[in-house]
Formats: structure tokens, C-alpha cells, sequence
């Protein structure tokens, strides 16, 4: 196909033609399990009765907002848990993981992550970085890592010789972060759990679920973990919810979060919407399908970039665990020029070029690419890479394939431009 409001090289036209002939059953595939996602979540919409009067907006304290309470059940049915918390005022997922982890930990407890050092914004929280001011260090409670093996995936002998009675969480991170190991799927997390339950039967199997609602057809806590959590501006959101995060898992659980985040007694019954509810539902019902077209966008891009010769995690055929692409681009110009030419296939502010900066949370300067109309939404077509060795760049979203695929033809028209590609 011609492309007569961009320029992009008839080398990369070619490529990107080659490339959706070849992946024609991994989208069939990726199809399939949005197709599921869709009803179940078409079924949680029918079985908590949303209606109009549930995007009446409240002010105050809240007392009585049946859309917000209604928006909880519908959450929780399609992500499979006894209970869900959603709010607009998670102000990212690195918060709603943070109101989970004080929620249900107290001094004196012991959590262990069985999945390597966390991703970056959360070591502050835990105390390995920062000044430790607010951090569950400061508290009390002790931090204890069991690493991923050479390969990345999770070492299960490890985990059931660290494991003991007494350990009150067991802590997963499913999302690569910045690393290049694969991403967690829900089987994996249903092991470690089943191992987790065996050693420490009263532990808490908690995970990060970043970048992974409705990947696959189950979420982590229809597996045999206890509690999730993540960013309403990534997969759930649908890229309509504006800000936001949820927390999910079992019921007593979740109260206890509900207590964290506004205040014991009160917990859940306050906390006005102000409005957003419509956002906030119309966001959950789209999440299937446009996590659906991120796969597609990731698997492309994929398929893409290793026709050009470069490293690429996972596969273009190869199952998903989240929407995240990682690519290899070998250099730091490559990181620059992929990164600008992904903002180029944005539609907000797609005439600024993106430069590395010293971004709070991070060790490293950081390039973001992210075009997007809700700002820093991860599932609206973004790039990020620190500036550091493998130089690697991490892709992820785009809320309708056809759009991601322009990003990713751009990008490598930017790299060719440079002389780089």
C-alpha cells in the first residue's frame, strides 16, 4: 500500500508488506483471545447492570456513588477476583501498587519478590533506593529478592529452597520492566504460586499486573495469586480512561487496600468521582480491543525491525505475555532515532523531537516517545529507552492497529534517514 501523507521508503514499504503476509496466524491468534476478553467483558458490563445513572457524577465525600461501587463489580468479574478497587485519584501504577503493599503489610513482615529486583519507581518504595523517607523499610518491613535465572525465567528450585513459614508476601512482577527477560504469563504465575501456597501457606501471592490485562484469556488472580494491581492508563484504561488504577484480588484483601487508601472505617464508602465514571466504564469495555491492537502493533513492529536485522523480545510469532516489544538497536543514535520517529506517528504533538533526559525514578538519562492524549498513557503508542547498555528500546500500545503500524513504519524511516537502518 502506498502511504501518500508520509514518506517512507519503498525499502520499508516492502518490508512492512512481507511482514503482515507473514504474520497473518499470530493475528489470528491474538483475534481469538480479544474475541474472548470482549465477551467476558460484555458479560461483566450485563451482570453488574451498568446503566446511564451510573455516570452521575458526586461531589464531597461520595456517600452513595453507585457508579463508582458498580465499576468495582464490573472490574472484578472481568479480571476474574472476588473484589476490585478502581479509582481515578491512583495516580499511576506504581501508586496502586504502593496502596497495596501498605494495605495488607504491617512492621515486621517479610516480602519477598521472586522475580528479581523490581522495576525502577518501585525500588523507592521498598527502600533500596532514595532516600528512604515514607518507604516500607522506614516501616519496618523487610525486603528479601530471589533472582530470575541466566535466561530470565523464574527459578523455581530457588524459590522453594527461599521460601519459608512466616514470609507474609510473596511479591511478582509480571512485566519485563526494563529488562529483557520474558514477561510472565499466567501459567508461570499459577506455579509460583502453587509453590508459594506449599512453603508459606498463609502468605500473600501479590503481582505487579502491568502491561498485562487481557493478554491472555485468565488474569493472575483467576490463577492462585491473591491481589494485582495496575495502571488504568496502560491495558484497562482502554486509552479513554484519563488517569487511574485498580486494585484486584481477594475480598479481605481489598478492603484492607480500601483502608490505605482513604482511611480505616471509612475505606471504600467514601471518595468522590467527580465526574469520571463515564471514562472510567467506557474505558474498561474498550480494554479487550485495544489491547488486542497493541498485541498486533508489538507483533508487527517485531517482524519489522528483524527483517532489518535487529534482536528483537519477544518474537514476532511468539506467544504474549504483555504488550510490551523490546527491540536491540545496538547504539545510542539508533535509541534517539527510533524514539523520534515514533513520536513522528503520533497524533498530539508529533512535530516535537523527543531528546534523553534525567527522568525522576530512573539512574539514567531516559527518551520517551509519546504522542498521546492522555499524557504518559502506555497503551497509546509510546516508546522508552534508558541510555544505557543493551540500548534496547521498549514499545508498547497503540490503540488502533493501522495507526501503530504508521509509528513503527516511521521509526524505521527515521533510523533510515540517519543513515542508520
Amino acid at each position: 500500500m502506498q502511504h501518500p501523507y508520509f514518506k517512507i521508503d519503498p525499502k520499508i514499504q516492502h518490508a512492512a508488506q512481507q511482514t503482515m503476509q507473514d504474520l497473518a496466524p499470530a493475528f489470528a491468534r491474538i483475534e481469538e483471545t480479544t474475541e474472548y476478553n470482549q465477551q467476558k467483558m460484555m458479560a461483566a458490563f450485563q451482570k453488574a447492570m451498568v446503566s446511564e445513572s451510573h455516570f452521575a457524577a458526586s461531589t464531597g465525600y461520595g456517600y452513595g456513588d453507585r457508579g463508582r461501587d458498580v465499576l468495582d463489580q464490573v472490574y472484578a468479574e472481568a479480571l476474574g477476583a472476588e473484589d476490585a478497587l478502581v479509582r481515578y485519584n491512583f495516580v499511576s501504577g506504581t501508586h496502586a501498587l504502593t496502596v497495596a503493599l501498605f494495605g495488607v503489610l504491617r512492621p515486621g513482615d517479610t516480602m519477598v519478590s521472586v522475580t528479581g529486583l523490581p522495576y525502577d519507581t518501585l525500588q523507592g518504595v521498598l527502600g533500596i533506593t532514595g532516600d528512604g523517607n515514607g518507604s516500607l523499610k522506614e516501616f519496618g518491613i523487610r525486603y528479601e529478592q530471589i533472582d530470575l535465572k541466566q535466561d530470565g525465567t523464574p527459578d523455581y528450585d530457588a524459590i522453594r529452597d527461599g521460601l519459608h513459614p512466616g514470609i507474609k508476601m510473596v511479591y511478582l512482577q509480571r512485566s519485563r520492566g526494563y529488562q529483557l527477560r520474558p514477561s510472565l504469563f499466567v501459567e508461570d504465575i499459577e506455579t509460583i504460586a502453587k509453590i508459594a501456597k506449599e512453603k508459606c501457606p498463609d502468605c500473600i501471592v501479590m503481582v505487579d499486573n502491568c502491561y498485562g490485562e487481557f493478554v491472555q484469556t485468565d488474569e493472575p488472580v483467576s490463577r492462585g495469586a491473591d491481589l494485582m494491581a495496575g495502571s488504568l492508563i496502560k491495558n484497562p484504561g482502554g486509552g479513554i480512561a484519563p488517569t487511574g488504577g485498580y486494585i484486584a484480588g481477594r475480598k479481605d484483601l481489598v478492603e484492607s487496600c480500601a483502608y490505605r487508601l482513604t482511611t480505616p472505617g471509612t475505606g471504600r464508602e467514601i471518595g468522590a468521582t467527580l465526574g469520571h465514571n463515564r471514562e472510567l466504564f467506557l474505558g474498561a469495555f474498550h480494554a479487550p480491543h485495544v489491547t488486542g491492537e497493541a498485541l498486533k502493533t508489538a507483533a508487527f513492529t517485531a517482524g519489522l525491525f528483524e527483517r532489518f536485522g535487529y534482536g528483537v523480545t519477544p518474537a514476532p510469532k511468539e506467544p504474549r505475555a504483555d504488550i510490551i516489544q523490546a527491540l536491540l538497536l545496538q547504539n545510542e543514535a539508533a535509541l534517539v532515532a527510533f524514539c523520534q520517529g515514533i513520536q513522528k506517528g503520533a497524533p498530539v504533538d508529533s512535530f516535537v523531537v523527543p531528546e534523553p533526559w534525567d527522568m525522576p525514578g530512573y539512574d539514567c538519562p531516559v527518551i520517551m516517545a509519546a504522542g498521546a492524549f492522555t499524557l504518559g498513557a502506555s497503551i497509546e503508542l509510546s516508546a522508552d529507552a534508558p541510555l544505557r547498555e543493551p540500548y534496547a528500546v521498549w514499545m508498547q500500545g497503540g490503540v488502533h492497529f493501522h495507526s501503530g503500524k504508521l509509528g513503527a513504519m516511521l521509526a524505521a524511516e527515521s533510523m533510515l534517514e540517519k543513515g542508520i537502518l
